[in-house]
């Protein structure tokens, strides 16, 4: 059963007990992200994920690892366009412990100013190492091609200029705007005790603060074709194709994730079996779909050597123009809603994915799916449901093109983009 309620403090928690576990995870989720940034702001949410961890008023940095690591337990974070995650694991007997840190961390950050200079080095380090990731490189230019210039093409480490300016006030500026009850949601999930979780919060989390919870910035995509070209002296050349899709509470997103797994979302899938099975021209092949709050985008990927890649880009666009005429087989069909309901529920066995899909659902749709709604959700799609949504999702009067490489063969690349 899933507990939501609200906390004297006004903080929704979400909870979920999994008694058959020995662990529990615990989240602490802020309405804070990219989106929510301004051009001057840009980074600032990831570099406030980064900066919890460097001490509290009660603990040091040394000290929140050395009491994490003495109870076996695993503590982390992310940052994301929409929201910002701190979360633990531990075992259930520990769980009073992991819910001290993570309030002590989120509540009261010590926010050092000698602390905040060394980190932006390392954040600035973060921002080259993404620049020296092809594979990274390609996903992020293709969420900022095929957004624009709306809120969620933002990168979400800002830039080095931006992250060099942060200054203390300006990162207490920004959490008294975001970090605020009615923008936050606490998670657990996992053998706990829900009395005690309850007295646990009660003591221990006091994040205070006023206002509503801020409006969700809106973005829209691209209307026409954009190719973007990225220069690196590297090896490979790695493409992406970006289309149309659906924001996460939209009609079409299960029967898109239904025509994923057929396309490039499993090794039996399409892109998999012709580019690298048949063709052998790529290692790494594979689609999948990106929902945000009120948009969303489709994405093929091939990573491949330069001199094939206009080949590999063809390949895809073949594949895309196959399932516009012609649709996905009652097998592929078939399977494809099995090996969802599989991974899903596989995934379920885990207080880590289940804790994490509870408290984000809480947060940014305001409300959580029971396990039953979502496998409902799978198995009420229909093969008229997928064809329904493939002339969105396949559509090259709206489609982007990314590629990271040399520029020798790029312009191979973009005429078969064009000529599709």
């Amino acid at each position: 059963m899933i507990i939501r309620e609200t906390l004297p403090n006004g903080i929704k928690l979400v909870a979920q007990q999994m008694n058959s576990f020995r662990s529990v995870s615990m989240g602490i989720w802020a309405g804070a992200g990219s989106v929510y940034e301004s051009e001057k702001e840009a980074g600032i949410s990831h570099f406030i994920e980064h900066m919890v961890f460097k001490g509290t008023e009660r603990r040091t940095a040394a000290d929140i690892a050395s009491e994490m690591d003495g109870i076996g337990g695993s503590l982390n974070a992310y940052t994301a366009k929409e929201c910002t995650c701190f979360y633990a694991k531990v075992l259930g007997e520990n769980m009073d412990l992991a819910t001290d840190i993570l309030s002590d961390m989120v509540c009261t950050p010590k926010l050092d100013s000698e602390d905040i200079a060394r980190e932006k080095g390392v954040v600035c380090e973060e921002i080259l190492m993404l620049e020296d990731d092809p594979e990274d490189l390609v996903h992020e230019y293709l969420c900022r091609t095929i957004y624009g210039d709306t809120p969620l093409a933002s990168p979400i480490l800002g830039t080095q200029d931006t992250v060099q300016s942060f200054t203390r006030e300006d990162i207490l500026g920004y959490m008294d705007k975001r970090y605020i009850p009615s923008n936050m949601v606490i998670s657990c999930a996992g053998n706990f005790d829900m009395d005690m979780l309850r007295s646990v919060l009660a003591d221990k989390f006091c994040r205070a603060g006023n206002g509503d919870k801020p409006p969700m910035p809106q973005s829209a995509l691209i209307q026409s074709r954009r190719f973007c070209p990225v220069e690196k002296d590297i090896e490979q050349m790695h493409i992406c194709l970006g289309f149309p899709a659906f924001g996460s509470d939209e009609k079409g997103r299960f029967p898109l994730l239904v025509l994923n797994n057929a396309l490039g979302g499993s090794m039996s899938s399409r892109l998999f079996q012709k580019i690298r099975e048949e063709h052998g021209m790529a290692y790494s092949v594979y689609s999948y779909p990106t929902s945000y709050a009120d948009t969303g985008y489709f994405t093929l990927y091939a990573g491949t050597g330069e001199k094939q890649a206009a080949k590999v880009t063809q390949l895809m666009l073949e594949e895309i123009a196959g399932i516009r005429k012609n649709g996905i087989t009652r097998a592929e069909f078939d399977r494809s809603k099995q090996q969802l309901k599989g991974s899903y529920i596989l995934g379920l066995e885990s207080t880590s994915a289940r804790n994490s899909s509870i408290g984000k659902g809480e947060l940014m749709r305001g409300r959580v799916d029971t396990d039953e709604e979502l496998i409902g959700r799978i198995d009420a799609v229909t093969m008229e449901d997928v064809m329904e949504i493939i002339p969105i999702v396949t559509d090259t009067a709206r489609m982007a093109c990314t590629a990271v490489g040399r520029g020798k063969n790029m312009d191979k690349v973009r005429k078969v983009f064009e000529q599709a």
